[in-house]
């Protein structure tokens, strides 16, 4: 993993709702090409991960990184520290040197806010720039080497209004999301065709023929014909809906998609079709996916690396063959029994592990953290749990 891109930085997201703490101090990173997966169970907080991700909500603390753009900035951290730096301070007996280095702290973190308000801010105007620079330049060469002044005209013509769109785009419409629930993500009152081309409406695309022709193309890549475009969600079946999703998603030609529980609403063998489906998108567009899920074993089969999330919190990250075969942490067990098998004899022999947080850990003395057992295996714990988990992959 060391020689690999790193497309996507997560670094200490946390996403609160009043007093709920939907995610908690989460940190990792998806590399460019790879299927990350985000297991956990109903609740934990792998959607609203995702969705913190592609700014629908405003991150409470923490950053994230696309391409090496700050997209996402939150400021309680730095409110936090303000605010216990100031108590001190006002406290009393505090020595000359604790205060100039608590007025430093104070400095330094009202800095570090307005950095974070300003890189939430400008982090669209900076790509939407950067990317009308490049979308010209690559017009320029193409008009310089046009054989006639028919062919030049109709690329100068071209170029503005692929040149106007890349002023408008953003940042984070390079990640798209594929959503959980097929026929609650898609507007009713929009036919098939105005669905999928939206995201091109919005950019600033005008030509009719250029959208509609998109759109068939998209409707081809996922499974559908022409005549579907003309259409509305409720005339589908929930795995044809859910292939709209994609197709309104990989218009956009996105570098990364969030798929969000994109087959826990359909039947088996619809599953098996979407993930075959994100499989093949994934070779020919060269996607970076980051899963979302709560099945286990189809994790496995399409993630390269997985991580585990329970109460907010990511509590085990590693490859996916290294976490099937060295599951270290207790829930990451409990999930693991509870997958099914399909063998009768087997399955009334299995013993499903219950998984009491109360029972399994004492953090009064020494508070945990995410820390790397083997190379790429982290394990959320503290001292003891750090080294009893040593010792057990020693002696496997």
């Amino acid at each position: 993993m060391e020689n690999k891109e790193v497309l996507l930085h997560v670094e200490h997201l946390c996403q609160y709702f009043g007093p709920t703490k939907a995610v908690d101090d989460v940190s990792f990173d998806v590399y460019k090409g790879e299927v990350f997966g985000l297991v956990g169970e109903s609740g934990c907080g792998k959607t609203t991960t995702g969705r913190s991700i592609i700014r629908i909500y405003d991150i409470t603390s923490g950053s994230v990184y696309f391409k090496g753009h700050r997209i996402c900035a939150g400021t309680l951290s730095y409110k936090e520290a303000i605010k216990a730096a100031r108590k001190e301070l006002r406290g009393g007996n505090v020595t000359p040197e604790r205060k100039a280095e608590l007025e430093k702290i104070i400095a330094d973190n009202k800095i570090e806010i307005q950095k974070a308000n300003i890189d939430q801010k400008n982090a669209d105007k900076e790509y939407g720039k950067q990317r009308a620079a490049e979308v010209q330049k690559e017009y320029d060469e193409l008009i310089a080497s046009a054989p006639d002044e028919q062919e030049k005209e109709r690329l100068r013509n071209e170029a503005k209004q692929r040149v106007k769109a890349a002023k408008r785009s953003k940042i984070v419409t390079q990640i798209q999301m594929i959503f959980q629930d097929p026929i609650a993500s898609l507007n009713p009152r929009m036919t098939v065709k105005e669905i999928i081309g939206e995201g091109l409406v919005i950019q600033g695309y005008t030509d009719k023929e250029y959208i509609e022709n998109k759109v068939y193309e998209m409707l081809d890549v996922v499974g559908l014909v022409p005549e579907h475009a003309g259409r509305y969600p409720h005339e589908f079946s929930g795995g044809q809906r859910q292939r709209i999703g994609i197709a309104r998603s990989i218009i956009m030609n996105p570098e990364m998609i969030i798929a969000d529980e994109p087959i826990s609403a359909l039947d088996v063998s619809i599953r098996a079709q979407v993930i075959n489906l994100l499989n093949d998108l994934r070779e020919k567009m060269g996607l970076t996916i980051m899963f979302i899920a709560h099945d286990l074993s189809v994790v496995k089969y399409f993630s390269d690396r997985i991580g585990v999330m329970y109460y907010g919190k990511l509590v085990e990250l590693a490859d996916s063959d290294e976490l099937f075969r060295h599951p270290l942490h207790p829930y990451t067990n409990s999930l693991l029994s509870a997958i099914p098998i399909p063998d009768p004899a087997t399955e009334k022999t299995r013993v499903r592990i219950t998984y009491n947080p109360l029972e399994e850990h004492d953090y009064t003395v020494n508070q945990p953290s995410l820390r790397e057992i083997l190379p790429g295996h982290f394990v959320y714990c503290n001292d003891e749990e750090e080294k009893r988990y040593r010792e057990k992959v020693a002696n496997e």
